[in-house]
């Protein structure tokens, strides 16, 4: 018998329980315990981590929409950027502080890896390798207060953030992921370094008993990579602790620099926030969820949307899916138009609505007369009764016909 099993004579004598030490490493099997022997009373607090809970059915954990970099609404290529923040794939920003020289070119890409067929790929076309103080360039996704109140952030039980995504470059660089929050003025952040071969990177910042979320619609937090920074966001070592923002320590350890040439290139998808199991730091990542293209684009349509078909973008010579409005009274519709248009979906807030004619005119209707070709355009002025669920009117510069089409894009990002 082994030296850790219990003696028969002890047992049936004085001693009446086995420690721990007493039972032989993989004696005791499934087989060998009771039916309902293991009640939920005998399992100690955070004993099962999520981890082992993980099943491909239990979803809704990831709170970043579109974090396999599917939707793209707005296009699937933009060049030239770097001069102002912008969008391209959806909810993903890339935001921009200072008045760097480097320009790059911005696209959603098919990558095959993982299980993923996109990503989201910074190509640099212009260099800039004397960086200035105030310089900061950093791919974003912000997020609304209320859909974090699962932290529990502020309280003394509040949650681990649990980061998880996929990156790779051309070579080997080191960058920065972290949260700021808005609504409190804090910050955490860590260093992460790819290589030119996909990675996943599964972070735990950690909890943050200090300063709840607001529980609205405004923006609470954002997660950021940061690509390239001056010595004002540099000079001090990395805060790796949730803690009131200190500027110079936001992307400190960061010894890359996306615009030091133009053979640079960053990938990224897969990426995932979710509410750790614990509150001690030593919550895990869970499998990367999937989301298909039925749930993440209403998702994205609330921040973003648009009349055209979804593989056309704004500008577009097109009809397909445009509104049009008739009148048999053209008397009526002079220097005026009731539109009566519905969004797809409510939007976050009452959103930026631009028109385009149907020839893809900005600011502009399409004539129709009394044909159903499209005829010259008329200067929209303004956009009138818009609402998280449509707009009700357009006044416009002239026209005086029975017909009149266009095309729309509606913003209410954060």
């Amino acid at each position: 018998m082994a030296t850790n099993a219990k003696n028969l004579a002890e047992l049936l004598n004085t001693d009446t329980t086995i420690a721990v030490a007493d039972v032989a490493d993989g004696s005791i099997t499934s087989a060998k315990l009771a039916s309902g022997a293991v009640t939920t009373a005998k399992i100690a607090d955070d004993a099962v981590s999520s981890a082992k809970l993980f099943s491909t059915n239990l979803g809704r954990r990831n709170i970043i929409v579109n974090g396999a970099m599917e939707i793209s609404q707005r296009g699937t290529s933009a060049t030239g950027q770097g001069a102002s923040s912008n969008f391209l794939v959806d909810r993903f920003r890339a935001n921009h502080n200072g008045n760097s020289a480097g320009r790059y070119t911005v696209s959603r890409v098919s990558d095959v890896h993982d299980g993923f067929s996109r990503a989201l790929k910074f190509e640099c076309t212009t260099a800039d390798t004397s960086i200035a103080a105030a310089e900061r360039f950093f791919i974003e996704q912000p997020i609304e207060g209320q859909f974090l109140q699962q932290f529990r952030k502020g309280s003394s039980d509040a949650k681990d953030f649990v980061v998880s995504f996929y990156a790779k470059a051309n070579g080997n660089f080191t960058y920065v992921v972290g949260f700021y929050d808005a609504d409190n003025n804090r910050t955490v952040s860590r260093t992460f370094a790819v290589t030119s071969s996909w990675q996943r990177f599964e972070i735990n910042f950690g909890a943050d008993t200090s300063g709840a979320f607001d529980s609205d619609a405004g923006l609470s937090l954002q997660l950021r990579w940061y690509l390239h920074a001056g010595s004002n966001y540099t000079s001090a070592s990395l805060q790796t602790s949730w803690n009131a923002v200190n500027n110079a320590a936001t992307a400190g350890g960061m010894t890359s620099s996306f615009f030091s040439s133009t053979s640079n290139t960053f990938f990224l998808t897969g990426v995932q926030l979710e509410v750790g199991d614990k509150g001690d730091g030593t919550s895990t990542a869970t499998p990367f969820e999937y989301r298909n293209l039925t749930d993440e684009l209403p998702a994205c349509e609330r921040y973003y949307q648009k009349s055209y078909n979804y593989g056309n973008y704004a500008g577009a010579n097109s009809s397909a899916g445009g509104v049009m409005e008739r009148n048999t009274n053209v008397s009526d519709i002079s220097n005026r138009m009731d539109a009566g248009t519905r969004f797809v979906t409510r939007m976050r807030g009452t959103p930026t609505v631009t028109i385009y004619s149907l020839t893809g005119t900005v600011n502009s209707v399409s004539d129709l007369s009394t044909q159903t070709g499209h005829q010259s355009n008329q200067t929209v002025t303004s956009v009138q009764h818009r609402g998280t669920s449509g707009f009700g009117g357009l006044v416009i510069s002239g026209g005086n016909d029975e017909g009149l089409g266009y095309q729309y894009t509606a913003e209410a990002e954060i």
